[in-house]
């Protein structure tokens, strides 16, 4: 009796969240063998959901994968949403927050359950993406109209273009408190414009910021594509304990941690593949995600009704059996592209075996690189070979040639490391842009640190720690007029020797540390997680100094504006 009243309060306190982005509803619903994909995997993410019994479905953008869905996907989510999200079942938490700024762009802007008419057993949340973000003179998309019709939350719409502020969706369960954070779809350069101008704004409550779990819900380009093309993990708040990542279809869910703010990201990944690239080849999860207090557990879980995907590369220049000159050349390229995806069709065989729910037909591509010289075969005729074994018959085989390098730079680059190149750039540049006060072993590891590391600062902690040694030298020696500073300057005697090259980074992190600027792992050493499953991955957030902020009035039911926000 004792145990299952400890594990009673256990379940009073603990959040059970189940995380999942970019379904595509509707990708390829017209293709004969692939149309039903990305609708039974939904129907497995919902029955998932209500099998765990979980407090709330979180929704990382892009559940469609057109801004205007089919009346056949539209019928199809309203089916599923129907069939797993409606019931009897209580709902076990309670929002805090003022509703008519969280859902502010219904007629209903409070959460689904609250509404008398609608019997709710899970609520879901979402954010739009950028396949299905809102357009036009109104400014609706898809997730407006499943949130008219009382099935889904919609939430972190920004409508200004000039200013956003974020402000969190307030949830408690027990003595666990939750802020939900989201922002959906936004232009990657516009929102990183606006970072840098510092035009976004996360909201927080006035009242105990220490006790809340700050979960925030991002759809944008995490990995960089240009410039300002994707949005760095360092403009977001470093009081968020995690970001769900959506828009990113390789699934990283294992949350990793981000040294330099002190918050996890997981990266769940898409649930059906959208195109054949080894992003989309790795095992598709969704998230089981337990809150208890501060502490959180993620417990990944693999998804059955994704078809199978596989990938290869074979590049024919390094092939030993052939070149591009032997005789009917073009006839083996053929053969070792037939062996290839035979070998591929065989492995998932023998991994669908047991798996009932598995499609049967997988995605096979073969990335063929023929530079030096090859031809290329007829690949409509190659694919009739395997048309009844895989899924995207008229796509396996993709031709590609790498391009031609300027000079040597291949022949010069590969196989050296960071610093090795940077020594080559001095050793072969003017005399006039030589380094006077580091050294190229310096800077080489400076860069290293950057590259290799991700250690942000490297290159500035080894200039500032020189620039500070400088000064104290050229002090001690009493030299104050511009002349006789270039004069010591040219004569070395400033430079740091290769021995203090490493002493200089590592002396400059120290200092770093000493005054609490740099991560420690032992921030989270003495906290503990929650009791971690198999397959599961816990963690407990950093302990951070936050600033305290004013009290306010607590509120219930629909919450409206009872609970204050300050300004981060």
């Amino acid at each position: 009796m004792n145990g299952y009243c400890l594990y009673h309060c256990d379940l009073i306190d603990t959040f059970k969240i189940l995380i999942a982005t970019d379904i595509h509803l509707g990708y390829l619903e017209k293709d004969a063998i692939r149309g039903n994909d990305s609708f039974n995997t939904l129907d497995e993410i919902l029955k998932c959901a209500k099998t765990n019994q979980v407090d709330f479905i979180l929704l990382g953008g892009d559940l469609f994968h057109e801004n205007k869905p089919s009346r056949r996907c539209l019928h199809s989510c309203i089916t599923m949403l129907r069939r797993y999200c409606m019931g009897d079942t209580p709902i076990n938490f309670n929002i805090l927050s003022d509703q008519t700024v969280n859902f502010n762009t219904t007629q209903f802007p409070w959460v689904n359950y609250q509404d008398e008419n609608l019997n709710i057993s899970i609520p879901a949340f979402s954010i739009h993406g950028n396949h299905d973000d809102p357009t036009g003179a109104e400014g609706l998309c898809a997730l407006d109209l499943l949130s008219a019709s009382g099935l889904v939350n919609h939430f972190g719409h920004s409508q200004s273009v000039e200013r956003i502020e974020i402000s969190p969706i307030l949830m408690q369960k027990g003595n666990t408190k939750l802020a939900l954070f989201g922002l959906g779809s936004i232009p990657d350069e516009r929102l990183y414009r606006m970072f840098v101008n510092n035009q976004v704004t996360m909201l927080r409550p006035k009242e105990d910021q220490d006790e809340w779990f700050n979960l925030f819900t991002i759809h944008q380009n995490r990995s960089k594509h240009g410039p300002t093309n994707y949005i760095p993990e360092q403009f977001l708040d470093e009081f968020i304990d995690l970001v769900v990542w959506g828009h990113e279809h390789e699934c990283l869910i294992a949350p990793t941690r981000n040294e330099q703010q002190l918050f996890y990201v997981t990266q769940p990944g898409s649930s059906v593949a959208t195109s054949l690239s080894p992003g989309e080849a790795a095992k598709k999860h969704i998230g089981l995600l337990r809150v208890k207090g501060r502490k959180m557990n993620l417990q990944k879980i693999p998804l059955k009704t994704v078809r199978q995907f596989f990938i290869q590369d074979v590049v024919l220049d390094d092939q030993d059996h052939f070149t591009a000159d032997t005789p009917q050349v073009t006839k083996k390229v053929e053969d070792l592209c037939y062996a290839k995806v035979t070998e591929m069709l065989d492995e998932a065989e023998r991994e669908r075996l047991g798996c009932p729910l598995t499609p049967e037909k997988p995605l096979i591509r073969l990335r063929v690189d023929y530079t030096g010289g090859f031809d290329t075969f007829n690949t409509s005729r190659f694919s009739q070979k395997f048309v009844d074994r895989v899924a995207n018959p008229k796509d396996i085989i993709h031709f590609l040639r790498r391009r031609e390098q300027k000079g040597d730079i291949k022949g010069l680059t590969q196989g050296l490391r960071v610093e090795d190149l940077v020594k080559q750039y001095f050793e072969a540049t003017e005399q006039t842009v030589q380094l006077s006060l580091l050294t190229e072993h310096g800077m080489g590891k400076a860069i290293q640190e950057f590259v290799d590391k991700d250690e942000k600062d490297a290159i500035e902690e080894l200039i500032t720690y020189q620039l500070e040694k400088t000064q104290r030298h050229l002090e001690a020696r009493g030299v104050i007029t511009e002349q006789d500073i270039d004069t010591e300057v040219r004569a070395g005697s400033c430079m740091i020797s290769r021995a203090k090259d490493v002493n200089a980074i590592n002396r400059a992190k120290a200092h770093r540390l000493e005054h609490g600027n740099v991560p420690v792992d032992s921030d989270i050493s003495n906290e503990l997680a929650l009791d971690s499953d198999e397959g599961s991955a816990p963690f407990a957030p950093p302990t951070r100094g936050r600033g305290r902020g004013g009290r306010g009035r607590g509120g219930r039911g629909r919450g409206r504006g009872e609970l204050s926000y300050y300004l981060s």
